[in-house]
């Protein structure tokens, strides 16, 4: 009696693509929990909110953890499947994407670890504002870059990657702030320092956030434009378009 195969290669076809589309889920998955603690960072900072400051600290391991799981499961994928082509560039772009959430996780503990800090201390309000706008540009970056990533939306992609620029000209303006407030009060300088570092934690979520909408762009058009500029960006995607 000879076994049956006719309905083998479609199963193990859906089997396929149902796994490549449950890691794209626990990708999501792990933005969000990305965007909880980036809130919850600036939330401390704003608040004086020691309590949720080192909440944020504790919270890392779980970004960890969901990086480490979905490697793992990339790693099993590529060693059984073999993927080739886009389902291949599709995996490549996950690893590297759940490496710039892991990492956009660690800034979001730096603040929280700042906030704790800084918290009853006689820092300036009104540098904290900049800061706090710097925070609320870079969390919408973040998120605008998951949904791009969702939607696999090239041109929300782009939009973020020139929403970076943006970022970088804020981020030398309060640097620049912060350094004369500090020449004209030297007692200040601690707290400065402190602020100091949340403003580049900032500045590089948002670099991170960049990075995963190349990596987009990567998976859909099949085109490294990572160390290009931004123009050359946009002219490489709309002719693979």
């Amino acid at each position: 009696m000879e076994l049956d195969t006719s309905d083998l290669g479609g199963h193990i076809h859906r089997q396929y693509d149902e796994d490549l589309e449950a890691i794209r889920t626990r990708v999501l998955a792990m933005g969000g929990l990305v965007e909880q603690q980036i809130d919850n960072a600036l939330k401390a900072l704003r608040d004086e909110d020691v309590e949720l400051g080192e909440r944020v600290v504790g919270d890392d391991c779980k970004i960890n953890e969901l990086e480490v799981g979905i490697d793992e499961e990339c790693t099993r994928i590529i060693a059984l499947r073999q993927p080739a082509a886009g389902d291949l560039r599709m995996v490549v772009a996950i690893i590297k994407t759940i490496t710039d959430l892991e990492r956009i996780g660690d800034e979001a503990e730096k603040i929280g670890r700042m906030a704790a800090r800084l918290a009853g201390t006689c820092y300036s309000r009104r540098q904290m504002n900049g800061v706090q706008h710097l925070g609320s540009r870079v969390s919408k970056m973040v998120h605008d870059a998951l949904d791009a990533f969702a939607r696999l939306d090239v041109n929300s992609a782009l939009r973020v990657v020139r929403e970076d620029e943006g970022v970088d000209a804020e981020y030398e303006t309060i640097m620049r702030t912060l350094s004369t407030y500090m020449m004209e009060d030297p007692r200040q300088i601690a707290q400065a320092m402190d602020i100091i570092w949340c403003v580049r934690a900032l500045e590089r979520i948002g670099d991170h956030a960049k990075n995963i909408c190349e990596y987009l762009i990567y998976f859909v058009k099949g085109k490294d434009v990572r160390h290009i500029s931004v123009e050359d960006m946009e002219r490489e995607a709309n002719a693979l378009a």
